[in-house]
């Protein structure tokens, strides 16, 4: 797996954000079963740039904690065999599937782990497991994929032993 990794801001998260980001990729695509190495880009920047981009990608004025924007779109969540025919879908170079990017607010990180009253590497992992399924075709519009990717993403964290 490749991770590309970018940090921006005036601060730093509490923890080694790099190393946590690979070690919560890993174990998301292995829990859900991608066949295939996978490159990932990973910016972590500030409230007043995500909110810049959460209006301008998706409408919405208010900065948000995550944004993930997939490169593949996917029939059903989970399902990599369609891939084998599309070779746009990979690096040329190193044969990885190019899932997408992840974009994280730091301040989010950070005050919604006070919120929810765990520490800045849960809400961390969180995030990160949370996007990894983005990026995997899960959604959470409806209910029952909601519950869905609620499991997984405890799933994933419970393997990590990030717990709450």
């Amino acid at each position: 797996m490749t991770l590309y990794f970018e940090e921006e801001g005036s601060f730093e998260l509490p923890l080694d954000s790099q190393k946590l980001a690979e070690e919560v990729i890993e174990a998301s695509l292995n829990y859900v079963e991608c066949p295939y190495e996978a490159e990932v880009n990973l910016l972590l920047t500030m409230n007043e740039d995500i909110h810049r981009m959460n209006l301008e990608f998706r409408g919405i004025d208010r900065p948000t904690d995550v944004l993930s924007f997939p490169m593949v779109d996917y029939e059903v969540p989970g399902i990599f065999t369609f891939l084998e025919e599309r070779y746009d879908c990979f690096e040329p170079e190193t044969g990885e599937l190019l899932l997408g990017d992840i974009v994280i607010s730091k301040e989010k990180v950070i005050s919604q782990a006070e919120e929810f009253g765990h520490s800045p590497k849960r809400e961390f992992a969180f995030l990160i497991a949370h996007s990894v399924l983005h990026l995997c075709g899960y959604d959470h519009m409806q209910d029952e994929e909601r519950l869905l990717m609620e499991e997984k993403q405890r799933k994933i964290l419970e393997k990590l032993n990030i717990l709450r």
